[in-house]
């Protein structure tokens, strides 16, 4: 049985969503707060976190932050803003997905269900057409079986999801994908309505992996279409 932990203020907010998600199979625990959210992390070693931005004590993006240090858990980080600053920033912190409210049960149960059964990246090289453990390109190196990625001989620190979405781009190399697409295959989940996901996390990673983001050179934009990964 699958754990998560619900961080959430709002004690109806976290009540409905207890309710339905114990349906689906998954023990729950819930914090109201960002404190208590840290301490029962510590503690509980939960599979998902499910994770408000605006919290009492120390806010979602502080205790977001302060797990990444530790664990690859997954985090759905769960805002009521609409402004995309407030996303991207949840992105650049680790989180691995976020969602809007007030959103739909059918969709939160999507993303949660994805997210723990999210293709590790040996999964996604085993399904792949590749035989390599080393993936090269220019002075890029994806080290399939260290889960690194080495730029100039120097570690770049990718997150897993950005790893996991270089791997596959580069494990198919050439071949464009739309970001629903990408949603599907590397997130695990139907397209919802949002796909600047996708967008945020490719340029994260270019910048971090490329020398000039805004003249890219290994994560390519087919215009119109989608992404795709260029060997040099």
């Amino acid at each position: 049985m699958k754990k998560v932990l619900i961080v959430e203020d709002e004690k109806t907010i976290s009540d409905i969503i207890k309710i339905n998600l114990l349906k689906e199979g998954y023990e729950i625990i819930t914090a109201y707060d960002g404190r208590e959210a840290l301490e029962i992390f510590e503690k509980a070693d939960p599979d998902l976190i499910l994770l408000d931005v605006m919290l009492p004590h120390v806010d979602g993006f502080q205790v977001c932050r302060k797990i990444r240090t530790k664990s690859n858990v997954p985090i759905i980080m769960v805002t009521a803003k609409e402004e995309e600053v407030d996303k991207v920033l949840g992105l650049e912190l680790g989180a691995d997905d976020y969602i809007t409210k007030p959103f739909g049960m059918r969709e939160l149960i999507a993303r949660v269900k994805a997210n723990i059964r999210r293709v590790e990246f040996d999964s996604i090289v085993e399904n792949s057409n590749i035989d390599e453990k080393l993936i090269k390109s220019g002075n890029l190196i994806i080290d399939l079986m260290r889960y690194e990625v080495r730029k100039n001989g120097e570690i770049i620190e990718l997150t897993k999801r950005e790893f996991e979405l270089l791997t596959f781009l580069a494990s198919k190399d050439t071949q464009v994908f739309t970001r629903e697409q990408l949603l599907k295959d590397v997130w695990g989940y139907e397209y919802f309505g949002d796909i600047r996901t996708v967008d945020v996390t490719i340029r994260r990673m270019r910048e971090k992996i490329e020398d000039d983001p805004s003249n890219a050179k290994f994560i390519m934009t087919k215009r119109g279409v989608g992404y795709y990964f260029r060997r040099i």
